[in-house]
């Protein structure tokens, strides 16, 4: 039978691999045949997610993103032990929620710099001789709060927005290189941080909030097969481009 998600013989590395989308991400990678990188703050939260991977030849690395300027030469050195990287699956990200007038510019600052400048040094580095394959592709995670959003999300907002913007620029400028750049904009995922985030909402706030959604909140795995669609095969004439996974959300 063939599997045009297959994904046997590819290294992918996946931020943001210690919880989350992230989590169920590597877990289908895995479940595809890939070997994964796992790449997270907390060391322990890694070695939870390696125990439920398929296969046994995956690598945890305890990584803090925010030091951006030491990305490139940190995926060099990481690509010299491992081999070349097939995939890049950024997942860690951080959101606040806060009015403007409570929002201050370090923690706008603060937040750009996780979700968006990383991104673009995470690219800098992946595109470099030895590091990558060739082909190679490149997931980033968007939001549909880029699209549509809602008050207290204007610094979250604007960051998926500038990852939606900045996959265009690089998809045109990777392509000669065999790297393609693609989004993924998720609507309301049934995640355990989203889980806690429910539990503080009022019932008529939640039941709206469900009614957003014609084909109910989404799961993780929701998001994973769209992220391995994106790396296997089946996406090798797509780049540059942002797929949205919500449920129907943005179509009200």
């Amino acid at each position: 039978m063939i599997n045009p998600l297959d994904c046997t013989g590819k290294t992918i590395l996946v931020t943001g691999a210690s919880s989350g989308l992230g989590r169920e991400i590597s877990i289908l990678l895995s479940q595809l045949g890939a070997k994964i990188v796992l790449i997270g703050r907390s060391e322990t939260r890694l070695k939870e997610t390696i125990l439920l991977l398929s296969g046994k030849e995956h690598v945890t690395e305890t990584r803090d993103l925010s030091d951006i300027e030491s990305i490139p030469e940190w995926l060099k050195h990481l690509s010299s032990s491992i081999g070349c990287f097939n995939g890049l699956v950024h997942c860690a990200g951080v959101r606040i929620t806060s009015p403007l007038r409570y929002t201050s510019v370090r923690q706008f600052e603060d937040l750009m710099r996780i979700n968006v400048s990383a991104a673009f040094s995470l690219a800098k580095g992946f595109r470099q001789k030895g590091v990558c394959a060739s082909p190679a592709s490149i997931v980033y995670m968007s939001s549909v709060m880029a699209q549509v959003s809602t008050p207290g999300l204007t610094a979250y907002s604007a960051s998926k927005g500038a990852l939606s913007s900045l996959v265009k620029p690089l998809a045109l400028e990777l392509a000669k290189e065999g790297i393609r750049v693609n989004c993924l904009a998720p609507a309301v995922v049934k995640t355990e941080m989203m889980e806690s985030y429910f539990q503080k909402m009022l019932p008529d706030q939640l039941s709206q909030l469900k009614q957003m959604h014609p084909l109910g909140l989404g799961v993780p795995r929701d998001v994973a097969n769209a992220a391995a669609y994106l790396l296997a095969d089946t996406g090798r004439w797509i780049t540059g481009t942002t797929l949205v996974i919500d449920g129907g959300y943005t179509a009200h």
